[in-house]
């Protein structure tokens, strides 16, 4: 059954043309996972921890791709939305061109000053070979990096998750098994691991970009661009919620790590990136959905279709209920695995993993209604209202909560600060939610009319 963003959603049909979207991004995410595995098992907590200390910089800088896929996304579904797919397909080649540029010259200049950038993060001298070992070669692939989280949006956009979701697999494949080798059989430690993230990263993003440039038969093209200051802007202004979540997740990434130097040492970094590894996977579900639905609400705002706004939004809030719940059981069930998966040859490194994920693991109860909510306004392009959103989850209330409560109440409540920013940004997104139904009407009866719900 071919599934297109016109249709009328039933709890199946949505179900299915969002599932390749949750795959792609957990797919994602385990493969992240695995590259922490191999070096932390192969190469030791202390190249493990320079890994972590560094990361946070590349993700940062790669944060401009998600910013254009998920803003460029609800720019480009409403022009669709509209009836004027020429339109459509020029601002589509705009922003891909745009990001090809940003990413080539953000590379240089990180380049130039890694070790700079390594020494303000505190990294001394056992840390900073390893920042650097990783630093320089995961660089080298930040553009794919970023065509990568640019397309797993636009072929949402284009009608090709499925597309996506064999492209991720691809991708995740070449660094598992390159991990193998690299870290397993080479003992290349950090090196070897940001070599296979690489390969992957220019899978990931090189795939889709050959697509998009044949003839296809999907919504979206690449090709002649149409440049326009404003739709340019307007797609940044749309994405500036999730530049602002991946960056201030980087920020926050690196105050973690500074603050648990001081309290934990070495072992609280690493304690740390392996949480973080894993709840790449856990929060893959809530972006991998919002990422997926998108599309979707965007098309329809732009079609005016109210009653199917509601429709989607009524299911949306079911799902993230849902998966809220399930994730936080699932991560009280396997904290014990993870910590000795990662870290079992070292008995205090993983008994302070299994008690730092057991807290931490509550904030999935409402971290995907903050996710959801400003991927929605970012899809009815309000950006303005989604930034305040991400502002304060990601930034604002995680600051506050990472100086303040260790400070306040002792060491461990560090591994609870993130649940509650979370509850302060919940009762925000419910605010905003209740205030803008008004002028969009996605709340209150879902849509009836098309097929029976199954």
């Amino acid at each position: 059954m071919n599934i297109q963003l016109s249709d009328h959603f039933t709890a199946r049909r949505l179900f299915r043309f969002v599932l390749p979207g949750v795959i792609m991004m957990i797919y994602t995410s385990v493969y992240g996972v695995v590259d922490g595995y191999f070096v932390s098992n192969y190469a030791g907590k202390t190249a493990f921890a320079g890994l972590n200390l560094i990361m946070p910089v590349i993700m940062a800088i790669g944060t401009f791709g998600f910013m254009i896929g998920t803003g460029g996304t609800a720019l480009v579904s409403k022009t669709l939305g509209e009836g004027d797919r020429a339109k459509a397909n020029g601002q589509f080649s705009m922003l891909v061109y745009t990001v090809i540029a940003f990413g080539v010259a953000a590379t240089v200049l990180a380049e130039l000053f890694l070790p700079q950038i390594a020494r303000l993060l505190r990294a001394d001298d056992a840390l900073l070979p390893y920042c650097l070992e990783y630093g320089r070669i995961g660089l080298l692939s930040v553009t794919f990096f970023m065509l990568q989280n640019v397309f797993q949006s636009f072929l949402v956009a284009a009608e090709r998750p499925r597309l996506g979701l064999l492209v991720s697999i691809l991708a995740g494949l070449a660094n598992m098994v390159l991990d193998y080798v690299f870290v397993g059989l080479f003992r290349w430690g950090a090196a070897g691991a940001a070599a296979a993230t690489a390969v992957s990263e220019v899978c990931g993003g090189a795939l889709p970009l050959l697509f998009f440039f044949s003839r296809n038969s999907s919504l979206l093209r690449l090709g002649k661009p149409r440049w326009n200051a404003r739709d340019l802007l307007k797609a940044c202004g749309n994405g500036a919620s999730e530049l602002m979540t991946n960056v201030s997740m980087s920020l926050v990434n690196m105050l973690y790590n500074s603050t648990l130097l001081r309290y934990f040492g070495e072992d609280g970094v690493a304690a740390y990136g392996i949480i973080m590894y894993v709840n790449f996977v856990f929060v893959s579900v809530f972006l991998g959905y919002s990422i997926g639905v998108a599309p979707l609400v965007g098309y329809h705002y732009g079609a005016k279709n109210r009653s199917e706004l509601k429709n989607l939004f009524s299911k949306s809030m079911r799902f993230i209920g849902f998966a809220g719940l399930s994730m936080f059981l699932l991560a009280q069930l396997t904290a014990p695995v993870m910590a000795r998966v990662f870290a079992g040859y070292d008995e205090a490194l993983s008994a302070m993993t299994r008690r730092a994920f057991a807290l931490y693991a509550t904030a999935y109860l409402f971290k995907g209604f903050n996710i959801y909510a400003s991927s929605f306004f970012t899809a009815l392009s309000n950006g303005a209202v989604s930034a305040a959103i991400s502002f304060s989850r990601s930034l604002l209330f995680q600051l506050a909560c990472i100086l303040l409560l260790p400070v306040l109440f002792g060491a461990q409540t560090i591994w609870i600060s993130v649940t509650v920013a979370e509850v302060c940004t919940l009762v925000l997104s419910v605010s905003f939610l209740i205030t803008q139904n008004k002028r969009y009407g996605y709340a209150g009866a879902p849509a009836t009319s098309g097929a029976a719900e199954p």
